[in-house]
């Protein structure tokens, strides 16, 4: 099951519902992460020997309008929304939120091909290169 929160400066403090004044809480669905991708995720962060979790977000890019954005966090800021999913902390800025709510983040091995990949409700239509959407 996943929680949302918004963190402090320095804490996280996790909580059953979304941040009083938070855009969408009434209808937005949590971001959360496939076991393999969980996994990946933790390994990867203790392989590095830093990190609280990974950071989601979308930006303006591509030719149909909208790209995704994947990072390790190192700490949280103000305004991300923190979701816990299997153990791992998954950030969203509030701006990005509305394009990935209900998304699951999934790791994949096809072929010699791994990678993240994001099962996202909200695409309407994606590029032919699969590195853009629009929702």
């Amino acid at each position: 099951m996943s929680t949302c929160t918004t963190p402090t400066a320095d804490t996280a403090v996790i909580s059953e519902v979304p941040p009083a004044g938070w855009q969408g809480s009434e209808s937005a669905s949590p971001v959360t992460l496939s076991a393999r991708a969980a996994d990946h995720i933790a390994k990867y962060i203790s392989k590095r020997g830093k990190g609280m979790g990974i950071r989601l977000g979308v930006r303006t890019s591509g030719c149909s309008g909208m790209a995704y954005k994947l990072e390790f966090a190192d700490a949280a800021t103000p305004e991300d929304i923190v979701f816990l999913s299997h153990g791992v902390k998954v950030l969203v800025d509030p701006k990005s939120l509305p394009y990935l709510a209900g998304t699951e983040l999934d790791y994949a091995r096809e072929g010699l091909n791994e990678g993240f990949k994001f099962n996202n409700p909200n695409v309407k239509d994606a590029c032919g290169c699969g590195e853009s959407f629009t929702t």
